[in-house]
């Protein structure tokens, strides 16, 4: 995973080399001003001629200086180089989960999904900024500061080395073994919480409705209390870490002194310089004092990227050609011949040898009871779904030839489901063209059946209909996604049960509607509403995946079938009056 990251960040790699440059800079200077003080002070002491100390003044100020400078610089480029490559991952996610909705994305929870792209992405940062850059940074530095211990005393700087092994590795290492399962558990946790959050607050009015809140808060305090626990077991282990890298700083001061005296003694080291191997651990293991809390999140890290890539790596559920076919030219007929389709490879077929043409202008629908597979036939028009045997053609051009986002330049959906985006009307139409005019706008509103009640708003156009449509109500949150797809002016469109979830009398006023709106387009219409179907050209009858019937409404009402009994038992229902 972690080698995987690193092929992600090649782009980037110039910019991180460039802050590890003025990482080593920085915290060699700081071990520099360290060595040059000990020494000024020292000598100092002595009372030598001014000029003798003028060269360890000039350099205590340029590493005063330089420390600060070099430090700025490494963090302005190393965030640079951080956040170009999070920019890069979470695209490729983001493009991942392109191609996987909507058929690939039901094995993703919504929370735990939601979890992944933002706290798992943002958490790859910490490979670059807080384990890369500092192991690399420590080890240049700290070989350094033990080749200058080293060069004044050899025995000093054996314990130096020894002590720098003692917090850069050994504190690292049990840091790590300690930190791995927490880190596992507070990532998972992490998930789990988002997960219930996000169904806490989608599902909060039947939760009130139904007297299931308490218990709900019950269960996210309790996976607030474990994650919370989790996460103090991690800041205990990036404690204990810390604490081991203070001893071995301590041990390596008194160590230091401890062969420094004797060496003094002997002669065999300027007395001058004693505190320049004394001091010399303290700025020296400002570059090994973060690699304990580094070896954490590199477990953190490894956890993350581990669910972001299982995103990534998640088998598409629609596969475009190696060397896709051009998109035929309109007009388009899109045929359909003995199609079969599932949803899994061991499910039962959703769809089993349905067929049908759409010729230019041609309207259709297809009906049946819940479950009959009129949703699966969308999905496979629209190159969401592979189909398991038969074929779908566009001008004699099978789907599978054509790149899925082709496909939908020509075939346009209105799901029963159509999201509005916490925006205003005008603005979730002009979704469909981001260059429409207002008066083109209007017009989609106005086929649509909804520009009335839009200019009867006191903001029109910009009135805001809130998170998922909420402001309105459920024809007209219908009716705005068909105006959208009207401006989009596809060739081809499907109707996936526009009337899905409205009241008895509203769903028959906006079918009318819709079939009213669409004259003249090549249509399909998925309903299990019957109402002004005598409107469309053909009308074919599903059940549990095959066509049990097809024929125009007068000929289906004249025999016995499928379609007959639906038509009876939605003509003997008492109209509901719409809210």
């Amino acid at each position: 995973m972690i080698l995987r990251l690193l092929r992600f960040a090649r782009p980037a790699w110039g910019r991180l080399v460039i802050a590890v440059v003025f990482g080593v800079l920085a915290l060699g200077s700081g071990v520099g001003l360290m060595a040059a003080s000990a020494w000024l002070i020292s000598r100092a002491a002595q009372h030598p001629p001014v000029l003798t100390l003028m060269v360890a003044i000039v350099a205590v100020r340029a590493f005063g200086l330089g420390r600060g400078v070099f430090r700025y610089v490494e963090r302005l480029v190393g965030h640079d180089a951080t956040f170009r490559i999070l920019a890069d991952l979470r695209a490729r996610v983001y493009e991942r989960l392109e191609r996987l909705a909507p058929g690939g994305l039901p094995s993703f929870r919504g929370g735990d999904l939601l979890s992944r792209l933002v706290a798992d992405v943002d958490a790859v940062q910490d490979l670059f900024l807080r384990v890369l850059l500092p192991c690399v940074v420590a080890a240049v530095v700290g070989g350094a500061s033990v080749g200058l211990a080293w060069a004044l005393l050899p025995s000093a700087g054996a314990v130096l080395l020894f002590a720098l092994l003692l917090a850069g590795v050994a504190a690292p290492w049990l840091s790590s073994a300690m930190a791995r399962r927490a880190e596992r558990r507070t990532t998972d946790l992490r998930g789990e919480l988002t997960l219930h959050v996000v169904d806490t607050l989608q599902g909060a009015p039947e939760l009130i409705a139904y007297g299931a809140a308490p218990a709900q808060l019950a269960e996210a305090t309790r996976l607030d209390r474990d994650f919370t626990r989790a996460t103090a077991r991690s800041a205990t282990t990036a404690g204990a870490g810390a604490a081991i890298s203070a001893l071995a700083g301590g041990l390596a001061v008194w160590g230091s002194l401890a062969v420094g005296l004797p060496a003094v003694r002997s002669g065999v080291l300027d007395g001058v310089l004693l505190a320049v191997i004394v001091l010399l651990p303290l700025a020296a293991f400002e570059v090994v004092a973060g690699l304990p809390l580094a070896a954490q999140y590199m477990e953190r890290v490894r956890r993350s990227a581990t669910r972001v890539f299982a995103v990534l790596d998640s088998p598409e559920p629609v596969h475009d050609p190696d060397d896709p076919a051009p998109l035929p030219t309109a007009p388009y007929t899109l045929s359909v011949k003995n199609l079969r389709a599932r949803w899994t490879p061991k499910a039962p077929y959703a769809l089993d040898g349905i067929s049908l043409d759409l010729t230019p202008g041609r309207r259709c629908a297809i009906v049946g009871p819940s479950g009959s597979g009129k949703t699966t036939l969308t999905a496979v028009l629209l190159r969401f779904l592979e189909p398991a045997g038969g074929q779908a053609t566009l001008n004699g051009v099978d789907l599978r030839a054509l790149r899925g986002d082709d496909v939908r330049q020509v075939i346009g959906l209105c799901a029963q489901d159509a999201h509005l985006f916490d925006s205003t009307i005008g603005e979730n139409v002009r979704l469909a063209r981001p260059n429409a005019t207002e008066d083109q706008i209007r017009d989609a509103l106005h086929r649509a059946r909804v520009l009335d009640w839009v200019d009867s708003l006191p903001q029109g156009l910009d009135t805001h209909v809130g998170e998922h449509g909420a402001q309105v109500s459920g024809g007209q949150r219908q009716r705005i996604a068909l105006a959208r797809a009207l401006l989009a002016d596809f060739p081809i469109l499907l109707l996936d049960e526009p009337a899905e979830h409205l009241d008895i009398a509203t769903a028959d006023a906006l079918t009318a509607d819709l079939l009213a709106a669409t004259e003249g387009r090549t249509t399909l219409l998925v309903t299990h509403r019957l109402a002004g179907l005598d409107a469309v050209d053909e009308i074919i009858v599903l059940d549990e995946g095959a066509v049990t019937d097809r024929g125009t409404h007068d000929d289906l009402l004249t025999r016995p079938g499928t379609y007959r009994t639906l038509w009876t038992r939605e003509r003997t229902t008492e109209p509901a009056q719409p809210l």
